[in-house]
């Protein structure tokens, strides 16, 4: 069964993370390194550098959001990136983090179904996902589709959270998530739902060694899953 934002909702879990997305997106940022200690700007460096030997050129960021990952991604030098994200809440403040930066000349930042990518086959040396791959209502259609927009020999990075397995860790991070962070989420978000829903989509999401298959059976090759952080998030990589 699916996990949702509004579950008193009759919307699809894309149409339903999109509102959920408008609803947070001023201040999506703020309490993205708030609620993980900035952590996570640490975890996108490692992500992108992982990327590093391939060089690519055409990058495709994938639930781009506000675009920090995709910033992140102009450290490799590419011709250009292009950010999907199915909110317009969103995308709306990383515009107008690009052209404060003066990056929306390198960086486009455009709406769309990350199911359904309007891209053509085979386009880009790299595809790029962080924290975006548990909101997808179908992950095997949405890996397919990152799949099929990749060039051959192309490189898949995603950056996800993930559940640590040792104690105490594990007991302390289940705390944290479950009363902790949803208490903050709400407080600062207004949104009664969205870190509630949050921690339970990690929950449900399936990490380590069930993602690799995931992203085998639908036909990335070298499929590598590097953990972080005693396990709080993990990069995945793969080729086509």
């Amino acid at each position: 069964m699916a996990v949702l934002p509004y579950k008193d909702q009759t919307q699809s879990k894309t149409e339903q993370v999109a509102t959920m997305f408008d609803n947070i997106s001023k201040r999506y940022d703020l309490l993205n390194h708030l609620l993980s200690l900035g952590i996570d700007i640490y975890w996108r460096k490692r992500a992108i550098n992982l990327l590093r030997g391939e060089k690519p050129k055409a990058i495709l960021d994938i639930a781009t959001g506000t675009g920090d990952f995709a910033i992140e991604a102009l450290s490799l030098d590419p011709d250009k990136i292009i950010g999907v994200d199915i909110s317009e809440g969103m995308l709306a403040i990383g515009r107008q983090k690009l052209l404060k930066q003066h990056l929306d000349h390198k960086i486009e930042l455009c709406t769309g179904d990350s199911e359904r990518l309007l891209f053509e086959d085979n386009i880009f040396d790299a595809v790029i996902v962080a924290f975006g791959v548990r909101n997808f209502e179908h992950l095997e259609q949405g890996l397919a589709d990152m799949y099929r927009v990749l060039k051959p020999g192309g490189m898949v990075v995603i950056l996800e959270f993930s559940k640590p397995t040792k104690f105490p860790l594990k007991q302390l991070y289940n705390f944290y998530f479950t009363y902790i962070l949803p208490s903050i989420g709400r407080l600062i978000s207004k949104d009664q739902s969205a870190y509630t829903y949050l921690p339970e989509s990690v929950r449900a999401f399936p990490d380590g060694k069930a993602m690799l298959e995931v992203l085998n059976k639908v036909g990335y090759k070298n499929t590598i899953c590097r953990s972080l952080t005693f396990g709080i998030s993990s990069i995945y990589t793969g080729k086509k």
